[in-house]
């Protein structure tokens, strides 16, 4: 005979119920196949049904999680369900509910930004606290998009005069020779994602009027070279594709009341052949230096659809 085991969880009204299982029940059937329970709700009572004692319980204090968020007034969707999975699944979930308290930044049209996994709150709080801070992690993460907010923040604060963003123009199976254009239009393909997190935290129109007054630059590294960057943010991102010598040079233009953001993503390294990575050689060098952080991103912090996550965790089991 198999033993079953059950928990219960009670709402206050429809509406909390309706939030909580989601559109055509998307919600209670994504945490049914993760955890191999049955989720009845009748009236304002949720029943959790499973053979495995472990699994009830953790899809409990999911549920109990997202209930709190609820309550709050949140409305929740399956990027919330997916983020107190990966939670619970790593032991984090007891700061779910605290992801969602604190607003780092509101963009120009009022939109709230917060951190979305735990990866992300600890990553918040690196840049913080450093100087100096490597993202090292996946994509789809939210490297990039937190460091352009975090500058955006430090801007408007006063904290710095000026927001630098650049990429190493590595040739991802591409030769930009070839590319139609000049300098600017071969390189802008590459600077693009820069551009998006820009645009959605000034708009358009205001990050092309910070460009044009010189307070939001864009540059390949190479422009780096001889520079001396003082009350700055300055965001190197796909930082694996620099050598050693480009890390080196690009961590030597650390000025007075400035901050370094390193972004990176070692399983996409498109240097040529017999090149070592810069991002890897600085992990290995400068990782006992108590005051620059690095902050390693899994799988788990992966905000984009579902099965992203589980595609990179195929990629590097295999």
């Amino acid at each position: 005979m198999i033993t079953s085991y059950n928990r219960s969880l009670e709402l206050i009204n429809a509406e909390q119920i309706a939030n909580l299982v989601g559109n055509h029940n998307q919600n209670l059937a994504f945490i049914e196949e993760q955890y191999e329970v049955y989720i009845y709700h009748k009236d304002l009572i949720l029943e959790i049904v499973g053979e495995k004692k472990e699994n009830v319980d953790e899809t409990y204090a999911i549920l109990k999680n997202l209930r709190k968020l609820i309550q709050k007034g949140i409305k929740i969707s399956l990027a919330d369900v997916v983020t107190a999975i990966k939670m619970a699944k790593k032991g984090t979930l007891e700061y779910f509910v605290e992801l969602y308290e604190e607003v780092i930044f509101k963009t120009n049209n009022g939109q709230e930004v917060k951190v979305k996994t735990f990866g992300q709150k600890q990553y918040v709080e690196a840049i913080n606290k450093n100087d100096i801070v490597f993202g090292i992690g996946p994509a789809g993460t939210g490297k990039t998009f937190l460091a352009v907010v975090m500058a955006a923040k430090a801007l408007k604060n006063g904290k710095i005069k000026k927001i630098i963003l650049t990429r190493p123009a590595v040739e991802a199976g591409e030769n930009l020779g070839f590319l139609p254009g000049d300098l600017k239009e071969k390189i802008d393909p590459y600077l693009r994602p820069l551009y998006d997190a820009l645009y959605f935290v000034f708009s358009k129109e205001h990050t092309e009027r910070l460009m044009d007054r010189g307070i939001i630059e864009i540059a390949p590294l190479a422009y780096m070279r001889g520079r001396t960057l003082d009350d700055a943010f300055v965001i190197l991102d796909e930082a694996q594709n620099t050598t050693p010598e480009q890390m080196k040079m690009f961590l030597t233009r650390l000025g007075y009341h400035s901050k370094l953001v390193v972004n990176g993503d070692k399983t996409q390294i498109d240097l040529p052949k017999g090149n070592y990575s810069g991002l890897m050689d600085a992990q290995n060098k400068l990782q006992n230096i108590n005051a620059i952080k690095f902050v390693k991103f899994t799988e788990t912090d992966v905000v984009r659809h579902p099965l992203v996550a589980e595609i990179i965790a195929a990629y590097e089991e295999a």
